[in-house]
């Protein structure tokens, strides 16, 4: 039996080696505090839970979903972008729900990558970006987000070449893993890029709920003539805490929406609709747990500023996303540092390098864990920091 030649150019996926050095600790018998892995901890808000463990008794729902969703899902995720952004969208031209906003990611390089074909990619950037491509034969072109020009990749540095290839730009702000944010104004260069080049962009905005010191993140889709240009990914799983039910969507240019809906409907089924309810109901009522949700990382946030403060390392203060990107001591690499942590204090957080050449240098915390683990992992650090004097 052979693989295909593609499986070849794709590396191990980030967290699954992770996962497994964790794994292995464990064994061990180190009771291991995750900083890794950006999955929340606070549970989904029990009113979504109650109404989709109703619509779950309801055998319509039993049946195979369609691939463009329920039309009051569609209607539901066009009236959340109204009410948040100011953003009119038609529910039924330019919404599509997806399967979590990974699949749609995952799936949309096979609307626009050709072999041989660019899409420019942030690096570090979150990995299935260019994994993406690499499955549709492209090539990514990785543009470099660095300290000195705020994570935010710089246009008029991509060589003209590269941009006539392009035929796909990937954006992510507030971004993964830098926790850096983008206004206004870039998003505006960003479609006047694409004009230019005759590309298309597509941002991932699947943090812009998870935000402190009251910090409201704006959409790409409210730049002038974004729609003309791009599509825009979001997702239930930051926002309502739903990662595991696996939903979310891509809102946009009609012709992007209306391709990728021609992929997906030759390869999925749809989201299970007692889920697509759950959606509906968490887009719909009260958004006032998500302040809750962010006051609570917001503290965990500046607890584990001041440590990292107090270890040695350098990390500016996100004004969203729940990661704190921090720079490790200078010679140190980024696996070295976090399997140094992991080895000697039981405490694990990701390298900068998985997401990119240009995250070596860096690792990055999560504020995804309890606040008592987090305390544990506080004061790990700083006894390890300690030991080292």
């Amino acid at each position: 039996m052979q693989v295909a030649k593609r499986l070849d150019r794709l590396p191990r996926y980030l967290f699954v080696e992770i996962n497994r050095k964790i794994a292995e600790k464990r064994a061990e018998g180190v009771d291991v505090v995750n900083f890794a892995i950006g999955d929340p901890d606070l549970p989904t808000p029990s009113h979504i839970i109650e109404y989709m463990c109703e619509a779950a008794h309801d055998p319509v729902n039993h049946r195979y979903p369609e691939t463009a969703g329920l039309p009051q899902l569609r209607e539901a995720i066009a009236g959340w972008y109204q009410r948040r952004f100011s953003v009119v969208l038609d529910p039924n031209r330019e919404v599509l729900p997806l399967i979590g906003s990974k699949e749609g990611i995952g799936h949309i390089a096979f609307v626009f990558i050709e072999p041989g074909d660019v899409a420019l990619v942030p690096d570090p950037g979150y990995p299935v970006y260019a994994m993406g491509t690499l499955l549709a034969g492209g090539e990514p072109y990785f543009m470099p987000l660095r300290a000195e020009n705020d994570f935010l990749p710089d246009f008029e540095t991509i060589p003209e070449d590269i941009a006539r290839r392009a035929k796909l730009m990937w954006l992510s702000y507030p971004n993964n893993p830098t926790g850096a944010t983008a206004e206004l104004d870039f998003f505006e260069k960003a479609v006047y890029f694409a004009r230019k080049h005759n590309l298309a962009i597509c941002h991932d905005a699947a943090y812009t709920e998870v935000a402190f010191d009251g910090y409201k993140p704006p959409s790409f889709m409210q730049a002038s003539g974004a729609k003309e240009v791009g599509v825009e990914f979001h997702s239930l799983s930051k926002t309502y805490h739903m990662t595991g039910w696996r939903i979310g969507m891509v809102v946009g240019n009609a012709e992007m929406i209306n391709a990728l809906f021609r992929v997906k409907s030759n390869l999925d089924s749809g989201i299970p609709q007692a889920i697509q309810h759950a959606a509906i109901k968490a887009l719909n009522s009260s958004q006032e747990h998500i302040l809750e949700h962010n006051a609570i990382l917001q503290r965990r946030r500046d607890k584990l500023m001041q440590v990292i403060n107090q270890i040695g390392l350098k990390a500016r203060v996100p004004q969203a996303t729940f990661y704190i990107w921090a720079r490790v001591p200078q010679g140190c690499t980024s696996i070295d540092f976090a399997d140094k942590l992991l080895n000697e204090a039981g405490v694990a957080v990701t390298p900068g390098i998985g997401y990119g050449k240009e995250g070596e240098g860096y690792v990055r915390f999560s504020l995804t864990l309890p606040d008592g683990k987090l305390e544990q992992g506080a004061e790990r650090l700083l006894s390890w920091q300690g030991r080292q004097k």
